[in-house]
């Protein structure tokens, strides 16, 4: 047995699912959205927008995820599609993990609809550890609604890396000694961390699948690559490196990311997330009686570089739009319009003093707005996240 133990959970097409499930707990449908032609994306008659998440049957169409709805409609001109819902997605992904933590404490959230759980050590409770993860896998699908993958492995990456393995609703395994057998064949573009462009330089050197990467002189890669070259040859043989989820702010601090299912590559998308963010991270400093002095961006593009910038604010503050408008500031310094991936929002040095510093010309602005986040926070924790939303939230789904 492995000294170490890790599930990496996947949820299959997380936001049609959940939307699935919605609907029919809520008896708005007599059908499963799973079952149809659908996607989750913008909305059609507005001609703009992209497929979010899409069915199994909206797949064996050639629909993509990230491609134009307009383009994915013309594929199938049936196709039901749904706004959307980003209340609903963070709360399915609180329930997950909420769910997941009921069995181990050390949970690691990697996206809104994936996490890396260790289970090391829990055989005497448990049973076997394959054989344990297809029994969570089948209660989540019974007590939550919707399927999962679930990555068994002794470390983070190759526990990931099989769970992509065949979909939907599968346990796989990826030990070190099943490397050769299952990824090494895999197509080079599969490896975590190799992006298109890295993929098409890979290919120029004549590297197709996994195994020719792992093989290759670690000397050739970095001549081409400097230390991501490293990084993609210890990936490929199976290394585990520290994965970028969020990262450790010092001091006190609040923070979140979220894993994309499409490049970004506007700015007013971006945004729209970023402001996702600010009101999780903003909810959590509220929640705490706190205040941050120190607001960051982080970028990870979609070769995954990481890019990072921070900014200490003016004075301690607790307001969502403070927070959102230095994020959006340090973005907009940032990023160099390539395609985005994985955006996130992190906060340090935070304080519970208590007080408050005001500034002369805005005192008045400050109170209004902290009025307006309790009244927020007031209603989502009496009556849940969904009773209120941002009109920039509608707008955007609608």
């Amino acid at each position: 047995m492995p000294e170490r133990i890790i599930y990496h959970i996947d949820v299959n097409s997380a936001f049609l699912s959940w939307t699935a499930c919605d609907l029919l707990q809520k008896k708005l449908i007599d059908y499963d959205l799973r079952s149809v032609p659908s996607i989750i994306g913008g909305n059609q008659a507005t001609r703009h927008g992209v497929v979010l998440a899409k069915s199994g049957p909206a797949k064996r169409y050639g629909i993509s995820t990230g491609e134009p709805v307009v383009d994915a409609k013309k594929k199938c001109p049936d196709l039901i599609i749904y706004p959307p819902d980003h209340d609903l997605y963070v709360r399915r992904s609180h329930d997950l993990m909420e769910f997941l933590r009921g069995f181990t404490p050390d949970v690691e959230q990697f996206s809104i609809d994936e996490a890396f759980c260790d289970f090391t050590g829990f055989e005497l409770l448990y049973g076997e550890p394959v054989a344990f993860a297809e029994h969570l896998r089948e209660k989540i699908k019974n007590e939550l609604g919707f399927t999962v993958n679930i990555g068994v492995s002794d470390n983070k990456l190759l526990a990931k890396m099989a769970s992509d393995f065949k979909k939907p609703d599968w346990v796989h395994t990826l030990f070190p000694d099943e490397i050769e057998e299952k990824m090494w064949p895999l197509p080079v573009g599969d490896l975590f961390f190799v992006g298109h462009s890295s993929k098409a330089k890979l290919k120029e050197l004549g590297i197709k699948t996994i195994g020719d990467l792992a093989k290759c002189d670690p000397d050739i890669l970095t001549a081409h690559f400097k230390s991501h070259g490293l990084t993609l040859w210890k990936y490929a043989n199976g290394h585990d490196l520290e994965m970028p989820t969020d990262e450790h702010i010092a001091n006190k601090g609040y923070g979140n990311s979220m894993t994309i299912k499409f490049d970004v590559t506007d700015p007013d998308t971006a945004k729209y997330y970023l402001l996702s963010l600010t009101e999780s991270v903003a909810s959590r400093i509220r929640a705490d009686k706190a205040m941050v002095s120190v607001v960051a961006v982080s970028i990870t593009d979609n070769d995954f570089r990481r890019y990072s910038h921070q900014m200490t604010l003016p004075s301690p503050t607790d307001i969502t739009n403070r927070i959102y408008d230095a994020a959006c500031r340090l973005f907009d310094e940032m990023w160099d319009e390539i395609p985005i991936r994985q955006l996130g929002v992190h906060t340090s040095r935070a304080t519970n003093d208590g007080y408050y510093q005001y500034d002369l010309f805005d005192g008045a602005k400050i109170d209004k707005l902290r009025a307006v986040d309790s009244a927020v926070d007031e209603i989502r924790n009496r009556y849940g996240f969904e009773y209120i939303k941002r009109a920039r939230f509608i707008e955007k789904d609608e």
